[in-house]
């Protein structure tokens, strides 16, 4: 019989009980991760949406950040979302002179880069290695992926259109990739009701723990 698979949800800032909610769906256990004995335990990692800078501090804050860095560069799973595709990317811009990522994702990523509040927009994406139709997908203040290294593979980008039919001037951009047991979307997943990358996450997670 497989073991259901648990996994942390970093519980700093963010959509901590939609995306555990999210993962529940798919037959994942959820824990809120803050401590760093928590962090061992885990199979995988999810940082919810936020802000970027607050979480990084508050990493620091916890103790956590040293620590994650690590487990990531033992290839544990991690899925970032929104503010958590900022925090994965080796190299960030439009960041605060201080900020840092944990990195691991060969990708330079845009922070704000759709812009303010007022801007946030729903669309519906088709994502490699996602069956069943388009996605529905939130952005909110999202970042988006302006360069990906030959490693990175992209899951998505953005279409000429939003679900309004209203021409949308990010369209190509990236919002969503994956290097290895790393996965990214600018985008928030756990607030439409479509679990399905959350049910790519834990594929991911599996393959890890196969290989």
């Amino acid at each position: 019989m497989t073991r259901t698979l648990t996994v942390g949800v970093l519980a700093l800032q963010g959509d901590v009980r939609e995306h555990a909610a999210a993962l529940a769906t798919v037959g994942a256990r959820a824990i809120p991760v803050r401590r760093t004995t928590e962090l061992e335990t885990v199979d995988g990692l999810v940082i919810p949406g936020g802000e970027s800078t607050t979480i990084d501090k508050l990493l620091h804050v916890f103790g956590l950040a040293e620590p994650f860095r690590a487990r990531i560069k033992e290839g544990l799973p991690v899925y970032g979302s929104c503010a958590g595709m900022i925090l994965l990317a080796d190299r960030i811009t439009a960041g605060t002179a201080d900020q840092r990522t944990l990195g691991g994702m060969d990708v330079v990523v845009r922070r704000n880069a759709f812009g303010r509040q007022v801007d946030s927009f729903e669309t519906d994406l088709e994502l490699a290695g996602i069956s069943g139709g388009p996605v529905r997908t939130a952005f909110i203040r999202a970042p988006w992926i302006e360069e990906a290294g030959a490693d990175v593979e992209v899951l998505a980008r953005i279409p000429a259109t939003d679900t309004s039919g209203r021409p949308v001037a990010a369209a190509g951009k990236i919002v969503a990739a994956r290097q290895g047991p790393l996965l990214a979307t600018a985008f928030h997943p756990e607030i439409t009701g479509d679990a399905r990358v959350h049910g790519l996450f834990a594929r991911i997670i599996e393959d890890s723990r196969r290989s």
